[in-house]
């Protein structure tokens, strides 16, 4: 399922929204639920669901009665009953997932407040919807500058039209009371249309706009969690987290809903070790909590004035020293105990990539060019005289001066080699003499070719 700037192109290709996972028209899936009963016909006289569950703008989803006997799938666009007007949404689920939902929020088939659906959209109706969902990024960029100017502490995060235009809903979030009352009568004056005023949590704020989180995926409450549960900072307490608030916030500003996760978890695990404040008395002397491992199941005990030694202990260890202490009687030292746990010092993981630890480009490398130069470097240095070789070449056209000298510089050896060739003063009168030759023997050949 697509909405129309997702869907697929002529050529087969999609076309993207390019929202980057919000979609402009609100027609990706969203808080979404998998109907897995329907390849399931229903029973014989069994009259199908009369409720169905239609989602809005940013995932906001209500129930309506099919009074018309509609017949709907997943994904068809529906005129809904609204005050005043209509509104126009998507279905997203039928059948008998619907009658599990409205029990799990608990919502009566037979309360008012569910409204019913008045007709399959026609074009007419879409086309509206779209124009007006057209307007709504221009108008939040006018709507904040007005808010801004009447200094209001109040941030305006989104705006959604009802389906046939008569109605804007603005969205906003604030820590104190506001007073928008003037706020109202210039965007009604503005806007020419008429202006509802909501406020929202900044959870809800978040699971409405959508974002990344922390851990690379998408909000979980803008992609499938429903219900806002509250989290405290007990929570990272018993999870062994720091309490840093920028870790621990999300995107919202408040603190991370994936902390109550796994929290149950912990709880359970936690049950069977020693209160951290319980301290371990031995002849040695008093041994005082300073680190746990729930997921080994280890503990670390300090005494009082041996703060820098720490000793690791097992909780039934810890257990079997507080059942001694119990009975008004003490245990040599903790170093009994510890001597026990034989530290494992191999690491996990470590032959990952099809090598073993110690791996051939890890050995040091002997170079004997090195070597070679050092040994060279060392006798320049006791030499520390300057050489001069030349190469005389057996044509005696040529000669090489190559001067090297040797000076310390960082415990390194510097060589400068010149390279100089310089004829002899013979050499230019010898090509002289060829070229002559060579010019008589031409001459001789041309005459004897006119004869």
């Amino acid at each position: 399922m697509g909405c129309n700037s997702c869907s697929s192109a002529k050529d087969g290709q999609p076309k993207g929204c390019k929202n980057n996972g919000t979609c402009g028209t609100d027609g990706c899936n969203k808080l979404t639920v998998f109907d897995w009963l329907s390849n399931m016909s229903l029973p014989s006289g069994a009259e199908p669901f009369s409720c169905v569950e239609i989602r809005f703008k940013n995932g906001r989803k209500h129930f309506f009665k099919n009074t018309e006997n509609l017949s709907l799938a997943i994904g068809d666009v529906v005129a809904t009953e609204c005050s005043p007007g209509h509104d126009v949404g998507i279905v997203t689920l039928t059948g008998e997932l619907v009658r599990i939902q409205m029990k799990k929020k608990k919502v009566e088939v037979d309360n008012e407040e569910v409204k019913k659906i008045y007709r399959k959209a026609t074009q007419k109706d879409i086309d509206i919807w779209q124009n007006s969902r057209d307007q709504e990024d221009s108008m939040k960029v006018r709507a904040r500058e007005i808010a801004i100017r009447l200094n209001l502490q109040m941030k305006i995060s989104d705006i959604e039209f009802q389906g046939d235009g008569s109605k804007a809903t603005f969205y906003y979030t604030a820590e104190e009371r506001v007073d928008f009352r003037q706020l109202i009568k210039e965007f009604a004056h503005e806007f020419s249309t008429r202006i509802e005023m909501r406020q929202v949590g900044f959870r809800q704020e978040a699971a409405r706009l959508g974002g990344i989180g922390s851990c690379g995926r998408e909000l979980c409450c803008s992609t499938w969690l429903t219900d806002f549960r509250s989290v405290n900072t007990s929570a990272a307490r018993y999870q062994q987290l720091s309490l840093n608030p920028q870790k621990l916030a999300g995107q919202c500003g408040k603190l991370k809903c994936c902390l109550n996760y796994e929290l149950d978890a912990y709880i359970d695990a936690l049950s069977t070790f020693p209160k951290t404040d319980v301290k371990l008395k031995t002849e040695k002397g008093i041994a005082v909590f300073q680190k746990i491992d729930i997921f080994k199941g280890l503990l670390w005990y300090a005494y009082e004035g041996e703060w820098m030694n720490w000793h690791k202990i097992s909780v039934e260890d810890a257990n079997e020293i507080i059942a001694i202490n119990g009975n008004n009687e003490k245990v040599p030292s903790l170093e009994e105990f510890a001597l026990e746990l034989i530290e494992d010092t191999k690491t996990e993981f470590e032959n990952v990539v099809g090598q073993d630890s110690l791996t051939r480009f890890d050995q040091p490398k002997h170079n004997k060019r090195r070597s070679r130069n050092r040994k060279k470097s060392k006798n320049s240095r006791v030499s520390g005289k300057e050489t001069i070789v030349s190469n005389k070449s057996k044509s005696r056209t040529s000669e090489k001066r190559v001067a090297v000298s040797n000076k310390p510089k960082s415990k390194t050896s510097e060589k400068r080699v010149v390279v100089s060739n310089k004829p002899k003063s013979g050499d230019s009168e010898n090509k002289k003499s060829n070229n002559q030759r060579n010019k008589k023997r031409r001459s001789r050949n041309r005459n004897n070719d006119k004869t």
